[in-house]
């Protein structure tokens, strides 16, 4: 049995492999300090080793620190599959790794839907950068491809030039690798287009990445900005609104105003990128309605029998 009280040197190869063997960068960054934890939790605390026992004590510890059930279910995810890993290298039994596959994770007490702006507060925070500086023209072009779009910040961060182009007689943001490198071709508002313009031509950018940093003397400072970097500004503008948001809330933003606005669901989906439709009907925090059911709408009266 592997014994993580004092893991041996050839066992962080394994943890690369896990790591690795996820394709996005934000779930390789949760795995890895997911796997980090765990393995010192366990020197402290796993004198049995590696086993579903130990597995589900983590778990409970996991929710005594009051951790939310997502980021558990996402340390769980990491830890099962380092036993499976392990178990494929024959550092653990398979039947221990089977039980360890089998270790519960945190009970989710509902869906946890999210915030999104109004139209009234998606407008006002669109106009919280002072465009008199670059850093605001490149911030509102953020703002504008995060709420205009519904970009995901790691899509905003890879966004170059070569992707927004003209097809069918208006701008898309073209081929668009997303979550789990699904390609896809995003429509673009004609105001956001003339943000990152602005932008564009402010910072005298025609190629390569978009959105890039800026210094304290309001001038270019890098290739390319971090998805942090996105998260802070989004964060800053969402304070000074006096709310609370993060970048998904402006991709849900994105959802909820075109769904007011009577865009088709699937529509709205395939801008999203999302693989399922229910994953879009929980970004809207759609709810059955009872009094105008879609039932109402069939046109249909057959002749009574």
């Amino acid at each position: 049995m592997l014994v993580l009280r004092t893991p041996p040197d050839h066992f962080e190869p394994i943890v690369r492999l896990v790591v690795d063997a996820v394709s996005s960068h934000h779930s390789r960054r949760a795995y890895a300090k997911a796997l980090a934890d765990f393995l010192a939790w366990c020197e402290r605390n796993a004198p049995q080793g590696f086993t579903k026992a130990t597995v589900q004590a983590y778990c409970a510890e996991l929710e005594r620190r009051g951790l939310a059930p997502s980021t558990i279910n996402v340390r769980m995810s990491a830890i099962r599959k380092l036993a499976l890993e392990a178990a494929d290298n024959g550092l653990l039994a398979p039947e221990i790794a089977a039980g360890i596959a089998r270790a519960r994770g945190a009970k989710r007490q509902g869906v946890r839907i999210g915030n999104w702006l109004s139209r009234e507060q998606a407008e006002q925070i669109l106009g919280l950068p002072d465009l008199h500086t670059l850093k605001g023209k490149r911030d509102r072009a953020v703002l504008a491809v995060l709420i205009g779009a519904g970009l995901r910040r790691n899509e905003a961060t890879a966004l170059a030039f070569e992707h927004i182009q003209q097809r069918e007689g208006r701008w898309v943001i073209a081929d668009l690798a997303g979550k789990g490198n699904h390609i896809r071709t995003v429509p673009i508002p004609s105001w956001a287009k003339s943000a990152i313009d602005c932008w564009a031509e402010a910072a005298g950018l025609t190629t390569e990445f978009v959105f890039r940093p800026i210094n304290k003397g309001d001038r270019l400072a890098g290739a390319r900005m971090s998805s942090q970097a996105i998260f802070n500004t989004v964060r800053d503008y969402a304070a000074r609104l006096g709310v609370r948001i993060a970048p998904h809330d402006l991709r849900r933003t994105f959802a909820k105003l075109a769904h007011k606005g009577r865009a088709p669901l699937e529509q709205i989906q395939l801008s999203l990128g999302h693989a399922s439709v229910l994953t879009t009907e929980r970004y809207l925090g759609l709810r059955q309605d009872l009094t105008d059911a879609p039932c109402d709408h069939l046109g249909l009266n057959p002749t009574a029998t």
